[in-house]
């Protein structure tokens, strides 16, 4: 099944076709030695259609990685938008600085140094929200506590989407020793009981196999 996923991946890139920045993002990011854990070019157009969908000003990415996610959302911003990017690797941080750079982004987006845990605090209290979009795309032991901060720095009717939380299929194992698929089931246990938010989980299948994503929106 995984092949004719791909290929149907193939399928719809060859109708929405991305370009040469993003391109250069997906060779940098193997150039550099970089885990190859980038959302899909399907999965960063879905997340620049959401973004455009609930007219995000103000956007904020949890796993910056090489910054493909971030230019697709960025892309999505008005002139005077902004997205704030939070990577704990320095190595990374390098590298998407460049990318965003290349897309000519460099003056919209601000990439910060950090671990998240730290950071998201320091954004709280510099009063950086509220935000209109956050994305979640982390370590996944500490999926539950991003979230709880995402839901506080998050505008009423903000948008959180949180990747990866179907892991192949594996968050029906509740016996793995698994730290982060643990952490994965934690966080969709932790969804489905937080009244702050209403949200769902999609299972979603394609160049990057079988996997899927949490949405929530945030109670006014």
């Amino acid at each position: 099944m995984h092949t004719q996923w791909a290929a149907v991946d193939a399928y719809i890139n060859d109708l929405f076709p991305s370009d040469p920045v993003l391109d250069a993002v997906l060779h940098a990011t193997r150039d550099a030695g970089m885990p190859q854990i980038n959302v899909s070019p399907v999965q960063g157009r879905l997340l620049h259609v959401l973004a455009l969908a609930c007219n995000a000003r103000n956007i904020l990415e949890i796993g910056t990685l090489a910054g493909y996610s971030a230019i697709w959302m960025a892309r999505a911003l008005p002139a005077d938008g902004r997205l704030i990017t939070l990577e704990a690797d320095p190595k990374h941080a390098d590298v998407a600085r460049a990318n965003l750079a290349r897309a000519g982004l460099a003056e919209r987006v601000e990439v910060r140094l950090g671990m998240a845990l730290a950071v998201l605090p320091q954004l709280a209290a510099e009063g950086s929200g509220p935000f209109d979009l956050i994305f979640i795309d982390a370590d996944k032991e500490n999926l539950t506590v991003y979230f709880d901060w995402a839901v506080r720095l998050a505008r009423p009717s903000g948008l959180i989407i949180v990747d990866n939380v179907i892991r192949g299929g594996e968050v029906l194992n509740d016996s793995s020793s698994d730290a982060g698929l643990q952490g994965v089931r934690r966080f969709n246990e932790a969804l489905a009981a937080d009244s702050r938010v209403t949200a769902t989980i999609l299972q979603m299948v394609g160049s990057k196999g079988y996997d899927g994503m949490a949405l929530a929106v945030v109670k006014g």
